[in-house]
């Protein structure tokens, strides 16, 4: 079976973004994600990602929840403003807006790339 050269960038961005992120990840949280999975729709990317919490935070979190809860918030803005400039560069694409929801029990998070155009 042959790929066509349309399936075959798509893989390619899957595989950069999937990078991306969890570089990003490893520079705020010193630790990469556990596991991820990029799906790409017409003008966005969505990455399922599953997190390994940061020891303090776990530890901090069963008497500290609300500061570990700001600490999260305040994390994810900075994780959100690096990972558009560094799928920006990386694609040579605009995009318009960064998504971000994780939740600390599950260790799960989702992230929504959305671009000015259709990626393909």
């Amino acid at each position: 079976m042959n790929e066509t050269s349309s399936e075959i960038e798509i893989r390619t961005l899957k595989r950069d973004i999937a990078q991306v992120y969890n570089r990003v990840n490893q520079e705020f949280y010193a630790t990469g994600v556990r596991s991820q999975r990029v799906d790409v729709y017409d003008d966005r990317i969505i990455i399922f990602a599953k997190h390994k919490r940061v020891t303090a935070f776990k530890a901090l979190s069963k008497n500290f929840w609300e500061l570990t809860t700001y600490a999260d918030a305040a994390l994810i803005v900075e994780f959100k403003i690096k990972l558009k400039k560094i799928v920006e560069d990386v694609t040579g694409m605009k995009v318009i807006s960064v998504l971000k929801d994780y939740d600390p029990e599950s260790e799960d998070a989702v992230c929504v790339v959305i671009f000015d155009e259709k990626i393909l």
